[in-house]
């Protein structure tokens, strides 16, 4: 009984324990490998009807980025340490690095800092307001502060729990992104065989 109860406690002081940028930054880099599906809604100023997308993405941790978008057209994503590659069906993949496009490529360490909470690029780049919601959920807001990121962006926001759930971004134009993540796994750990391939790509 008494065994039942301090697990009882432990669990209580653990769901009431404030979420911190620092504990997240930390959850998130433990993880190896992330799956995830994701669906997209962009809202564009002029257009009646948002366009949709859906897709699914791979993060990992010594490789990099790979999102697969499925519908409504097949669109491959790679992000790596030294590259950025676009592949749409028919056409040659477009590649960028930090030499041929350096400012596009500052994107691809943010993205990557997005995903993993990483605190030290964010700073770097935005102002930062964290929020702990309770029971496990948070709320990053991210102001841009240096260009070109405060000539494109309003804002960024990052919900989530356990993962990184939902990413709404404003831009300057009047548009919004809104992207949501779910059925997120973090097993196998490892890259099976078949991923490893999109790296090698």
């Amino acid at each position: 009984m008494k065994a039942f109860l301090f697990l009882v406690l432990t669990f209580l002081s653990v769901t009431a324990h404030a979420v911190t940028l620092e504990e997240l930054q930390q959850r998130f880099s433990q993880v190896s490998v992330l799956r995830a599906d994701f669906a997209q809604q962009r809202t564009i100023s002029g257009m009646a009807q948002p366009l949709n997308s859906s897709g699914n993405l791979l993060i990992a941790q010594q490789q990099g980025l790979w999102w697969q978008q499925e519908k409504p057209f097949s669109l491959t994503l790679l992000l790596t340490e030294k590259r950025m590659v676009q592949i749409m069906a028919g056409q040659e993949p477009q590649v960028v690095t930090a030499d041929n496009n350096p400012q596009m490529f500052q994107f691809n360490s943010l993205l990557s800092a997005l995903f993993h909470a990483d605190r030290k690029v964010l700073e770097e780049n935005f102002a930062l307001d964290f929020k702990d919601l309770g029971k496990g959920a948070w709320k990053l807001v991210l102001t841009p502060k240096v260009s070109p990121l405060n000539r494109l962006f309003r804002s960024i926001t990052l919900n989530g729990e356990t993962f990184l759930n939902n990413i709404d971004i404003n831009d300057m134009q009047g548009d919004a992104t809104h992207i949501r993540f779910f059925n997120q796994k973090t097993t196998p750990a490892t890259l099976t065989d078949a991923e490893k391939r999109h790296f090698a790509s």
